[in-house]
């Protein structure tokens, strides 16, 4: 019995240890959560603005020079931009995201992936260690973005993208990443970046062709503004999966301290009815000796 009270009270003692781990981890997340929930509430509405604007230049805009990057091509070779966290801790988030980037590879992608032609740049540890041991072509290069997260640091995944499309290394490019939408919610999405997608235009013919006045040049201001809003794309994308990994986190470290707080109750019942039996048990031993002494 006093093994049995023993081993209840270290298994308390072992919960009450995790919950002050997982508390203290749900404290961090949250102040993190709400400068990345800042970063990126303040840069989705620009980087919308400028992913229509570039759309609609592809989609009304003919002879450019640097409209290669809206070229679309038989797709024999494909780059995946797969973003994930480093660390886990953090619910089903990664999970979503590997599971998401498989889907559209079966669905788009099968024949290229069998053919070996699919390469995957992992930003985030979890994502790279994931896709190698799935024995899918890996490139690390990227994968500590989120060690040193910069507008710099994810521009240069951008611009070898970019050079990587316009030499012909892949024929199609797409980001997988998730989307914030709160604390407990995420939206799993697997997007095109190049060739850029267009605008669907004139369905039945009603639409109107946009008539843009450059200024200095189309040629010149096109290559210009291209790369640029490709870098803030891909830049947003990243910021929506910082945010999301601390809220997943967020939310899987207040559910892990919940049911620490049920497991405690659980086992502090237990502890009680055990320590009751022993008492009890210990009281019939007393009586009974002092009658069997009197008699």
């Amino acid at each position: 019995m006093a093994g049995q009270l023993k081993e209840v009270r270290n298994r308390i003692k072992s919960v009450q240890s995790t919950q002050q781990i997982t508390k203290a981890m749900k404290m961090v997340s949250a102040a993190k959560l709400r400068r990345a929930q800042d970063s990126i509430i303040q840069m989705r509405p620009y980087a919308h603005k400028l992913q229509e604007m570039l759309s609609n230049i592809v989609s009304n805009v003919e002879g450019a020079e640097s409209i290669n990057l809206a070229e679309e091509r038989v797709v024999k070779k494909v780059l995946m931009i797969v973003i994930t966290s480093d660390r886990g801790l953090c619910g089903a988030y990664n999970a979503n995201i590997q599971k998401k980037a498989i889907a559209a590879i079966e669905e788009r992608h099968a024949k290229v992936a069998a053919a070996g032609d699919l390469t995957i740049w992992a930003i985030g540890k979890k994502g790279s260690e994931f896709f190698q041991k799935k024995g899918y072509q890996v490139d690390n290069r990227f994968r500590d973005t989120f060690l040193k997260l910069s507008f710099e640091t994810v521009q240069a995944c951008a611009q070898e993208a970019i050079k990587g499309f316009r030499n012909k290394d892949f024929d199609a490019i797409e980001v997988v990443y998730s989307e914030f939408k709160n604390a407990a919610t995420q939206r799993f999405i697997a997007e095109p970046f190049l060739p850029i997608p267009k605008n669907e235009i004139e369905k039945g013919g009603s639409s109107k062709k946009a008539d843009f006045i450059f200024e200095p040049n189309q040629d010149l201001l096109i290559a210009e503004l291209m790369p640029k809003i490709l870098n803030t794309q891909l830049y947003k994308a990243v910021l929506d999966c910082n945010a999301s990994e601390h809220g997943a986190r967020m939310t899987a470290m207040d559910k892990a301290s919940e049911n620490a707080n049920e497991m405690l109750k659980t086992l502090k019942i237990s502890y009680n009815r055990a320590r009751q039996a022993a008492i009890t048990t210990e009281l019939t031993e007393i009586v009974s000796g002092a009658a069997a002494l009197q008699g």
